[in-house]
């Protein structure tokens, strides 16, 4: 796996995770584009590398489709994990 060449960017705060859900899942970005692609979202590799580095700003129908094929609450991309609702 390559490592990340250029420092996190400032566009979005679910990069990140994004990242950390799909290597957890043992995915390539291109086996995520996939997964994407079948949920109807056509984003290239380059935009989906970018969204990950958070230079790129996510849209709200990404990170529906993001949870959906990541398995993961939409909110845990947030930041608002089970902590939030598990007090």
């Amino acid at each position: 796996m390559n490592k990340r060449k250029l420092e996190l960017g400032n566009k979005n705060i679910v990069g990140a995770r994004v990242t950390e859900a799909r290597l957890a899942c043992g995915l390539l970005q291109k086996d995520l584009l996939a997964k994407l692609q079948v949920e109807g979202i056509d984003i290239s590799l380059t935009a989906l590398s970018l969204l990950e580095g958070q230079k790129r700003p996510v849209s709200d129908y990404e990170l529906k489709a993001l949870a959906v094929v990541l398995q993961k609450d939409p909110n845990w991309f947030l930041g608002w994990g089970d902590e939030m609702h598990n007090p």
